[in-house]
């Protein structure tokens, strides 16, 4: 008989639930996904320098230099 998919004693970073291993480190697709998208719409930022709009200023939509 199969054994059900293990689950962790540690939090999903998201909702704080047991992880699941098919989603780890969160429990469900939902939380997964819901982190990913805060991601992808600026929700998390990783602190730095300010940008130099001069140095942005050469830059395209790709990233590349012109």
């Amino acid at each position: 008989m199969p054994r059900p998919p293990e689950t962790s004693a540690k939090g999903c970073p998201y909702c704080g639930h047991p992880t699941h291993d098919d989603f780890a480190p969160f429990c469900s697709r939902g939380c997964k996904d819901r982190d990913l998208l805060k991601w992808l719409g600026d929700g998390y930022r990783i602190a730095g320098p300010p940008a130099d709009e001069a140095d942005l200023a050469g830059v395209d939509s790709t990233g590349n230099h012109s």
